[in-house]
């Protein structure tokens, strides 16, 4: 088992010179005002081995050391559930979600989460920490799902996610043959009258864009590529229902349960920068069972 680090360290380069390090963590590491808050209580900075404020002002070739780790008590209980894991470092974790399971707890689902799971992974680790998705998708979608293992690395990812620097791409096979060989989607999302859970385009609401690429037609489906610029919730699905191709299987919106009994959606690619590294990250989840056995449904129907 690897040894989670202690320390994030970063030596100045020659344009730090002169700058504070509270600046140069602002400015060129995008370190959140709430994580600079916690830096400044209690001994947490070090340049060259020794103690310092991070007022204090840098030059080129100093060692600036952070104590950005520490034990936390998770808030969610683990259970020993199946965890298809994609990748996992000190900083993140990337699982493979299945059909049918939730990513966080809730009143309606407070067990066998893939909370629960993912605590319960990092317990028979011996490792205490808080569960931190960056984002989530539907229980009944499918694929990746990336965890920050700590507050440094779940900033880094939220700060990427909201500027559109991640990437997201799914798989899903809708109803009827769309023309278009690939197009983009520009309808705001809204709720639906009446409605905690349904979405609906509504000019007042939230703007959302989609880009979709055909990848297959079938005799009376299509199987697309999507693109997400924005990340409402049932994005995909309000949209697919918009243009008068919903996604197979999802009767809440406009599918029918004919051939598949979910919707026909799978987060296939996720894709970012390393928060410690900077270096960029592809994480990709293979298709399930079922999405294989939809595909075999498909073909014969143009035998």
């Amino acid at each position: 088992m690897n040894t989670p680090p202690t320390l994030w360290e970063y030596r100045l380069q020659p344009e730090d010179s002169g700058h504070k390090y509270l600046s140069i963590l602002l400015h060129k590491f995008h370190f959140s005002a709430k994580l600079l808050q916690r830096l400044k209580q209690g001994e947490r900075v070090w340049v060259n081995g020794k103690f310092s404020y991070l007022t204090a002002r840098g030059k080129e070739g100093d060692m600036l050391s952070l104590q950005l780790f520490s034990e936390e008590e998770a808030s969610i209980p683990g259970e020993d559930l199946a965890l298809d894991i994609l990748y996992e470092d000190d900083y993140l974790l990337a699982v493979n979600k299945p059909v049918g399971q939730v990513v966080h707890p809730n009143r309606r689902y407070p067990t066998n989460t893939l909370g629960n799971a993912v605590i319960g992974h990092w317990e028979r680790k011996g490792e205490n920490r808080l569960y931190r998705p960056i984002h989530r998708i539907d229980r009944n979608t499918s694929g990746v799902v990336v965890i920050a293992k700590n507050q440094f690395a779940h900033q880094q990812l939220a700060w990427q996610l909201e500027r559109g620097h991640i990437h997201k791409r799914y798989h899903g096979f809708v109803e009827g043959v769309v023309q278009e060989n690939q197009g983009a989607i520009d309808d705001s999302i809204g709720f639906a009258p009446n409605s905690f859970i349904k979405r609906q385009i509504n000019p007042d609401g939230m703007s959302a864009r989609t880009l979709f690429r055909v990848l297959h037609r079938y005799t009376s489906a299509t199987f697309l590529e999507f693109i997400l610029e924005t990340g409402r919730t049932h994005q995909i699905r309000v949209h697919c229902e918009g243009f008068g191709h919903p996604l197979i299987g999802d009767d809440l919106y406009g599918g029918t349960k004919t051939l598949f009994d979910r919707h026909a959606l799978h987060s296939s690619m996720y894709a970012f920068l390393h928060p410690a590294t900077g270096l960029p990250i592809v994480i990709r989840a293979p298709f399930p069972k079922d999405l294989r056995g939809l595909i075999i449904k498909l073909r014969d129907f143009e035998i």
